[in-house]
């Protein structure tokens, strides 16, 4: 797993993992801002990581990186919506 990034121009946090060869492939999160809010709009694996976990730990290190930065998050996507039904420690992150 790579660093977690927020790239604030395009807004989209990104963060690689590797597949099942080792190649590092991309998890990411379009966003929106709306003030210390970022509303999370689509979250996306590369297919080669579906089904191996590599999206929830990517949300884990979103959230973990909205409470280091004093963010909230605004989960529409519904992949985040569920993410966060399931994972009731990181309610203080939400919006």
């Amino acid at each position: 797993m790579t660093t977690f990034t927020d790239d604030t121009g395009a807004q989209r946090f990104h963060q690689t993992e590797p597949d099942a060869q080792g190649t590092q492939r991309p998890v990411w999160a379009d966003y929106a801002v709306q003030g210390d809010t970022r509303v999370i709009l689509h979250v996306e694996a590369d297919e080669a990581l579906r089904g191996s976990g590599a999206a929830g730990r990517f949300m884990q290190a979103l959230a973990d990186h909205a409470r280091a930065e004093g963010l909230k998050l605004a989960p529409r996507c519904s992949y985040a919506v569920a993410w966060h039904r399931r994972h009731k420690a990181y309610d203080d992150v939400l919006a």
